[in-house]
């Protein structure tokens, strides 16, 4: 493989003023750990506002890359050529000989851009792209340039070596995981809550999960399902740690002695006690869910209101205003969508009313809440003490 590095481009990261290189240096960690997967010796190192990968030995390029866009914080990822300085002659041998291999279709513009990170470099940036651009025409006579809106941007960046690439891989964006704090996720088998997981990470946040399990109501497939779900979004956050709940006998109270039409309000208000009894546990800072305003009866501005009211600490729903296929669209992005519609349904949909309240008045659920008072408090403490601790990791 010709490439032997990789230039890491970044975005929010450039405007953290005097933090930046805080998220540079997670950014950097997370780029190490995407690697270990892969086979090869990779060495990363941050210079002058730049995140280079070294290439020390034999490697899968596309699984390099596959790799790179799953780390949040990198914007783009530039396969690159790096040749020792020789003199702008042998520099310009080299890049013909790039352009020649990578850019098989001559009948393009170009345009040379020059960065002189080496100061010592006896040529100033223009004269180097000026005179780049001159031997590039002398070599491909169908060529031609256009500074504006060239089809090939040739990129060369003098350091102690010289770097040469033209091509730039979108990466996810985002921000690094783990800079802007950790947060619990409800996470259940459907399609909203892993890419609601994936969209929170995305903005730096390391997410472990609860997911709340009914046997004999739900089966172990469906519990699977939801491990397979979270093996999938660790791809992008790295390990979650699960909490898997036993809801069963919570359920079965809260249905035989609380009416049938506030039966998903009741039982999600205490789901949400019961992760953010985790989610203190662990040093999280909110939880967070895949609901979205409308989208279904126990999703209403009431009824979220409802929920948030058993909670001491934030509830983030990255998905409020998005529409169901806007949710499939980034769960078929992240490859999450073939698995969540998997027919083993999870405890949510077992117990659902047929015609829920979709504007609960949270005193008249406080009051079908004292019905619970006799056993409630040591269900919930059975249920916390029981739970099974899964880590999860990409596969």
């Amino acid at each position: 493989m010709m490439f032997k590095a990789f230039l890491i481009k970044y975005g929010e990261i450039g405007i953290k003023g005097k933090n930046r290189h805080l998220f540079e240096n997670a950014l950097v960690r997370q780029i190490k750990y995407a690697l270990k997967s892969v086979d090869g010796e990779f060495e990363v190192t941050k210079e002058q506002g730049r995140i280079y990968i070294e290439v020390l030995s034999e490697y899968d390029y596309d699984e390099v890359i596959e790799s790179l866009q799953r780390v949040f914080g990198i914007v783009g990822i530039c396969p690159v050529v790096h040749v020792e300085d020789k003199g702008f002659d042998e520099l310009a041998k080299d890049v013909v000989a790039y352009l020649d291999l990578v850019h098989p279709d001559k009948k393009k513009t170009f345009k040379v851009n020059t960065r002189r990170a080496k100061k010592s470099y006896p040529m100033s940036s223009m004269e180097v792209s000026a005179g780049l651009g001159g031997k590039i025409l002398e070599a491909f006579e169908e060529m031609k340039v256009d500074v504006h809106t060239p089809d090939i941007l040739l990129n060369i960046e003098i350091r102690n070596k010289i770097y040469i690439y033209s091509k730039t891989i979108p990466g996810p964006g985002g921000m690094p995981v783990g800079t802007n704090g950790k947060a619990m996720l409800l996470l259940s088998g459907g399609i909203d809550s892993p890419v609601a997981g994936y969209m929170i990470a995305k903005r730096g946040v390391k997410i472990d999960a609860t997911y709340f399990h009914a046997p004999p109501y739900t089966s172990e497939r469906a519990k699977q399902k939801v491990i397979d779900l979270a093996k999938k979004v660790a791809r992008f956050t790295g390990p979650i740690y699960l909490n898997v709940v036993n809801f069963t006998d919570i359920q079965l109270y809260i249905y035989e002695n609380c009416p049938h039409d506030e039966l998903t309000i009741i039982m999600r208000r205490y789901m949400m006690k019961i992760a953010e009894h985790f989610a203190k546990e662990s040093g999280s800072l909110g939880l967070v869910t895949g609901e979205s305003i409308g989208q279904v009866a126990s999703q209403t501005m009431q009824s979220l209101a409802a929920t948030n009211e058993v909670c001491s600490m934030p509830v983030y729903r990255p998905l409020i205003g998005f529409d169901k296929q806007e949710i499939i669209d980034v769960s078929n992005k992240i490859d999450t969508f073939e698995t969540s519609i998997l027919p083993y349904e999870d405890c949510c949909t077992i117990f659902v009313a047929k015609h829920p309240v979709t504007k609960p008045n949270i005193n008249v659920i406080k009051r079908s809440e004292r019905k619970l008072e006799q056993n409630i408090e040591d269900m919930l403490r059975i249920a916390i003490e029981s739970t099974e601790k899964i880590v999860v990791t990409a596969d």
